[in-house]
């Protein structure tokens, strides 16, 4: 039979920066949501600004506020200003650190972090974030020592305990990883990504923990479209394909532009049911939504290549080969295609459905 392309895997984490909450001063802490428009929280606090120049909360609250709305530039401008008001606020320090590094400015992001501690050597956050530097560079010791520090100054530091469950991975120690995970859910049961790195984790070991883990991060964001992806993922290689499309829909309902849901639920109908048919719908669906998903196109080839209509299947193995020239189960399902006499008499990128 006609290889399908194996389904897309678990998504990942990309930042790490993104896993715990922004780090505020103590002595600072953050304005309760407003909601007001922008404009008018900006024109206020710009008249308080008048007022009082030299008031170093005022800066960083209005870069906070740019924050909000991803005008960075003017963020780091304010943040260099209430830095300036008051150079000893190591949560000045941690903030703006914070926003270089979420930046991938890794230099920057370590001098403020290394500075925060300086100003602030009982405080723990800022050995927090150096250890996600030195993981996401790989320098495993480095962050464990960090981690170690913080974790020294406060044992209850769930982001301590989830940082080490990290490190551990990284270091290919499954069983420490999952001990130092499971320890940072026991201190914050609201710690949504160490449940899903739990989740991977165990699912990497065919352990059905993995589902409850997952489960456990959609009861703190139902919406999350990685949880549910992973999910579905999880239920779907192991045999449970009416749940994983349940909550393949699930994703749609959510995110109606993504197009991995409608892919894998191709797949299922592909390899799984043996349903070519179905599945042509699912994968015209996920090229919809993303013209330059080479899997879809070729596992649409596939299908077409199933149900005997060789010319459509030729067409959509060589939109997957403009898109990725060197795809090589593209390349074979072509040559395959043709030696059962398929003809393209001119490549289009939009063939026939």
């Amino acid at each position: 039979m006609t290889p399908g392309i194996r389904s897309l895997g678990t998504l990942s984490l990309l930042l790490l920066a993104a896993c715990g909450p922004a780090v505020r001063p103590v002595d600072d802490p953050a304005p309760a949501p407003s909601a007001e428009p922008f404009e008018q929280r900006l024109a206020a606090l710009e008249q308080r600004i008048v007022a009082d120049p030299g008031n170093a909360a005022l800066y960083a609250e209005r870069a906070r506020l740019y924050m909000s709305v991803d005008s960075l530039r003017k963020a780091f401008k304010d943040w260099e200003r209430a830095i300036a008001a008051d150079s000893t606020n190591a949560g000045y320090r941690l903030e703006r650190g914070d926003l270089y590094y979420r930046q991938t400015m890794v230099d920057r992001a370590r001098a403020d972090f290394e500075r925060a501690i300086a100003l602030a050597p009982d405080r723990p956050d800022p050995h927090l974030k150096l250890a996600e530097i030195e993981l996401v560079l790989r320098h495993h010791r480095e962050a464990m020592e960090q981690v170690n520090a913080a974790l020294r100054m406060d044992p209850g530091l769930a982001q301590g305990y989830y940082l080490k469950g990290w490190i551990y991975k990284e270091a290919g120690d499954t069983a420490l990883a999952i001990s130092s995970l499971r320890t940072a859910v026991e201190q914050d049961p609201g710690h949504y990504s160490a449940f899903i790195q739990l989740g991977l984790l165990h699912a990497g070991l065919h352990d059905p923990l993995a589902e409850d883990y997952y489960r456990s991060a959609l009861e703190i964001r139902p919406n999350s479209v990685e949880a549910l992806y992973n999910l579905a993922m999880y239920l779907q290689e192991h045999g449970q394909d009416s749940l994983a499309m349940a909550t393949y829909a699930r994703i749609a309902e959510v995110d109606s532009l993504n197009a991995l849901a409608p892919y894998n639920t191709g797949y299922i109908h592909l390899e799984h049911r043996q349903d070519p048919r179905t599945a042509l719908a699912w994968f015209t669906r996920a090229t919809d939504l993303n013209t330059n998903y080479h899997q879809a196109w070729y596992n649409r080839g596939v299908a077409y290549e199933r149900l005997g209509r060789l010319d459509s299947a030729a067409a959509d193995y060589q939109v997957a080969l403009l898109i990725r020239p060197d795809y090589d189960p593209a390349a074979e399902g072509l040559q395959r295609v043709y030696a059962r006499g398929a003809y393209v008499k001119e490549f289009d990128r939009r063939p026939r459905r």
